[in-house]
């Protein structure tokens, strides 16, 4: 009987038998995490007993929710050093007992939560945006690391029911070759001056031919695509509002090689390519790109939160910080807008105040409904100015399909 099974059997008299054990299931604390095991929101009760179990074996395990998976997740051991968490995943796979444990990172400010031991996690400040390694052996599916111009493997669990089923997972493989092809790739977005795991994004261009071939989300393990070119270069570019753009290369067919660089480093069978990311400086100049309006208003769609929430960690991070809010319009025009009502609020239609007013009165409206929600958090108006352009800075022309875009609201970096 392998050890699966005897998990399975332990956990089903463990249920029957005393259905609720008195384990943390605090929300995971940003950092990495050694996780043998997830299970569904409605089966914390499971994910208790196998901890209980692992304890009977003198391990110390312990597990915490995770809620932009929706899941919990049961960890071996906790840590603020990424190098350090793979180090130890290898160590705990080469045991034998959990060959495809994996690490979980939750992003945010470490350490801002409070101390967090290997078996009690502490929770996080704000809201955090996470990825999974596939291969637990004690999750219900498997999910396996799939290239970036694939569809993702889904991430739901099955129903209850299929939850006794055993399946072996197959050997993590150790090719005599190794190209990007068959060698999972892990992108560490990290801002060491404050240690904090940082949520963005990762261009993938194939650097031959200049082209952009995909984008993939940062922190996550991925397979990346064969730009199928002479050199067989990758140049990706990491992109995170706050942070200053940062570019680095790997080669597909040779990636080992590039092990000598300072960005890259080899964790068994992982390679990890860290993009140490520097705030804005005087002078810089980012565009909100996901924060949107409704048409005709100077009011924001609800999805524009979760980058308004990272200027706001900008400033509050740096009370130096003094900035310039540029507004833009698509065209000059002269009609309605629409702006908040006497409730102040920033991100719906209903109640809003109607007047006339030309693009460059519309485009002032969105920059001042922006500092307007950083002042509505604690931010000074001292620190923020506004410039309102209308239509006269374009990025396409005002009939284009990308037209669209004209409308935006840029920060600039006054001081620093």
């Amino acid at each position: 009987m392998n050890n699966v099974i005897k998990y399975v059997i332990l956990i089903g008299l463990l249920c029957y038998s005393n259905p609720l054990f008195c384990q943390n299931s605090d929300e995971l604390a940003p950092g990495y995490y050694v996780v043998v095991a997830a299970y569904a929101k409605s089966r914390e009760n499971v994910a208790q007993n196998f901890v209980e179990v692992l304890r009977l074996k003198g391990l110390s395990p312990s597990y915490g929710f995770n809620s932009s998976r929706n899941l919990y997740f049961v960890y071996l051991k906790y840590f603020d050093n990424l190098k350090e968490s793979l180090q130890d995943m290898k160590h705990t796979r080469g045991k034998g007992e959990f060959t495809d444990a994996w690490v979980r990172v939750v992003h945010g400010d470490i350490g801002s939560s409070g101390n967090v031991s290997s078996t009690s996690p502490a929770a996080p400040s704000s809201p955090p945006v996470t990825t999974e390694r596939p291969n637990a052996a004690d999750v219900p599916t498997e999910t396996k690391p799939v290239a970036v111009d694939s569809q993702p493997a889904s991430s739901a669990l099955p129903p209850a029911e299929s939850e006794t089923e055993v399946t072996e997972n197959p050997p993590i493989a150790q090719y005599p070759v190794m190209t990007l092809g068959n060698t999972e790739v892990f992108l560490s977005l990290y801002n060491a001056r404050n240690n904090r795991i940082v949520d963005g994004m990762v261009e993938v261009v194939d650097t031959d031919r200049s082209r952009l071939m995909t984008k993939v989300k940062g922190n996550e393990y991925l397979l990346l695509p064969d730009p199928k070119s002479k050199s067989g270069q990758l140049t990706l570019i990491c992109e995170a509002f706050g942070y200053r753009k940062i570019q680095e290369e790997i080669n597909y067919p040779l990636p080992l090689a590039d092990t000598v660089k300072s960005y890259i480093d080899l964790m068994g069978t992982t390679l990890v390519i860290n993009f140490d990311l520097v705030r804005y400086h005087r002078g810089d100049i980012a565009t909100l790109y996901n924060v949107y309006f409704f048409n005709d208003a100077a009011l924001m769609l609800p999805e524009s939160k979760f980058e308004l929430n990272s200027l706001l960690q900008l400033m509050n991070e740096n009370p130096n910080y003094k900035i310039r809010l540029h507004g833009h319009t698509n065209g000059n025009y002269t009609g309605k807008i629409f702006t908040a009502g006497k409730d102040k609020d920033y991100f719906s239609l209903d109640g809003a105040q109607q007047a006339m007013g030309s693009a460059k009165d519309l485009s002032r409206g969105r920059a001042e409904v922006i500092r307007d929600y950083l002042v509505s958090n604690g931010v000074s108006s001292s620190r923020m100015e506004i410039k309102a352009w209308g239509g006269k800075r374009p990025i396409y022309d005002k009939n284009s399909a990308n037209a669209k875009k004209n409308v935006r609201v840029e920060v600039e970096i006054l001081e620093e």
